[in-house]
């Protein structure tokens, strides 16, 4: 069994690190959440991608399904034993367990997974959990060890606890980010999917775990709360302290207008476009126009500095523009790099999946079954750990695949 073990198989050289019987498990297999066990109420991607990370991380993940599967089970296109894209690299390493929630046997077998759990994580509505007997508090109450975390579009308070909501509602539209990254004609972000989704996963893993660490030292459990608008809001924290304090706060940027040119996106002859990354620009403005052989530029009082370079920024630009756009990107890339310019190229995802920069950090899993993908990998989560060697990702469950394993492992 991967799960927890129980208490009186735990170390005794560890006891002395918690109390009151409880301990921590050491991991076995060089994973740092081995002998954590999770129970994974989740569907789509929000909660799923905190979980997936949790199994990562080594932790035995129960995820219960409703007799269809998780939505994102039929998400896009199928690509590997009948998993659509989505839903194959949000739940790698997990156990699926089908139990029909409708039904009281079912949620009596719920209670008992939960009884034997570390970690429960669900992101159904506030409506939802109450109708299934799983109201935070409550559950909490009836196992007080249990480090229960709820992802939410809009919070388990408020009117608002009920409403609907994917990531492009809760957080980018409501949240502020969606209109501060407007486009020139003042057209609100229509943002790519899932990318609000990922960041409020990784707000709930943090959380959790911090209950986790707590939940080693005293015994006890809580209610970790996450929402997308409130982690929006987080991420928007920049501008809306701006608003708070000043009253007011500028609206994002044409390239053509932008404050800092050193700070701004160039396209090459070959049409590859990439950023300057220059913040400090007195810092780096000699090395740009060594790069760009134009040192001539310092003596011109529009380009002498910072201030110079803000006040005149649209002459600045048009400047740069016509500069770059003599040669290929590559030929640039030789000459920022020879001078020590900061900068970095603007790609598109085929490109990413050819970086060799994210190879070498294991950016990239293998997926042994994923044959029938293009590329045979999944992309990995966004930590690692020392004397942690990674390798090929672990299999995306079956709809139920697991429920007679892990359901006979609690008789």
């Amino acid at each position: 069994m991967r799960g927890r073990r129980g208490a009186d198989q735990f170390q005794e050289a560890s006891r002395s690190r918690c109390c009151e019987g409880y301990a921590y498990d050491p991991p076995v297999s060089g994973l740092p959440l081995e002998g954590v066990r999770v129970v994974d109420l989740t569907t789509v991607v929000s909660g799923p991608y905190s979980t997936l990370l949790l199994a990562d991380f080594g932790a035995d993940v129960v995820k219960v399904e409703a007799p269809e599967g998780d939505l994102a089970r039929d998400l896009g296109p199928r690509v590997n034993a009948g998993m659509a894209a989505v839903f194959l690299n949000c739940n790698r390493g997990k156990r699926s367990v089908v139990l029909d929630l409708r039904e009281p046997e079912a949620r009596t077998q719920l209670e008992s997974l939960l009884a034997t759990a570390d970690v429960f994580l669900t992101n159904l509505r506030p409506d939802a959990l109450d109708g299934l007997g799983l109201e935070p508090g409550a559950t909490v109450a009836r196992h007080p060890r249990l480090v229960y975390c709820s992802v939410s579009g809009y919070g388990l308070r408020g009117q608002d606890r009920n409403r609907p909501a994917y990531d492009i509602g809760a957080f980018w539209a409501r949240s502020g980010l969606s209109v501060q990254l407007a486009d020139s004609e003042g057209v609100p972000l229509n943002a790519r999917g899932g990318i609000g989704d990922h960041i409020s996963a990784l707000a709930a893993l943090s959380g959790l775990l911090a209950a986790v660490l707590e939940q080693r030292h005293t015994g006890r459990g809580r209610v970790v709360e996450v929402s997308l608008l409130r982690t929006g809001t987080y991420v928007l924290g920049w501008d809306l302290s701006l608003q708070e304090t000043l009253g007011k706060v500028a609206k994002a940027e044409s390239r053509l207008a932008n404050q800092t040119p050193l700070m701004n996106s160039y396209r090459a002859s070959d049409g590859r476009w990439f950023f300057f990354t220059g913040l400090e620009a007195n810092r780096h403005i000699d090395k740009v126009y060594r790069a760009i052989g134009r040192e001539d530029l310092h003596d011109d009082p529009r380009f002498a500095d910072a201030g110079a370079l803000r006040r005149h920024r649209e002459e600045v630009i048009a400047l740069l523009d016509a500069v770059i756009a003599e040669h290929p990107l590559d030929y640039w890339a030789a000459r920022f790099d020879r001078e020590g310019v900061w900068w970095a190229p603007a790609q598109g995802p085929a490109d990413v999946l050819a970086d060799p920069q994210l190879a070498a950090t294991d950016g990239l899993l293998p997926d042994p079954r994923a044959a029938d993908l293009k590329g045979g990998r999944q992309v990995n989560g966004p930590v690692s750990f020392s004397d942690m060697p990674v390798g090929p990702a672990a299999p995306t469950p079956a709809l139920g695949e697991h429920t007679d394993e892990v359901l006979t492992e609690l008789t």
